[in-house]
């Protein structure tokens, strides 16, 4: 992952609906959710998340599927992880960091 892509990813996040709206599709894994769904969810109008959304697709933090007349929004784990390694590439100069061996980098 280079540079300019953390960067855009780090700047749709920095939007407290956007992160609220990623950390919302990261709990439901794999499933996603409806804009319907999110929406009622999280209490806010369509239209708003619709937007919102569309920062994160272009962001590559959400994919967006078409299934029979609705969209299934997914956060995109491996992009997430991407950012993820890419901010702790080179952490603590080499030497032992303070995050516990047993943890990793990546969620799923």
């Amino acid at each position: 992952m280079d540079e300019q892509d953390v960067i855009k990813a780090l700047a749709a996040l920095a939007q407290p609906v956007r992160l609220k709206v990623f950390r919302a599709l990261v709990v439901t894994g794999e499933a996603g959710l409806t804009p319907g769904t999110m929406a009622e969810g999280l209490g806010m109008p369509a239209n708003t998340l619709s937007f919102h959304l569309k920062e994160l697709v272009n962001a590559g933090l959400v994919t967006q599927e078409r299934a029979s007349r609705n969209l299934i929004y997914r956060a995109a784990y491996p992009r997430m992880n991407a950012v993820l390694g890419y901010l702790t590439e080179n952490c603590c100069q080499g030497a032992a960091c303070a995050v516990p061996a047993s943890s990793t980098t990546s969620c799923c």
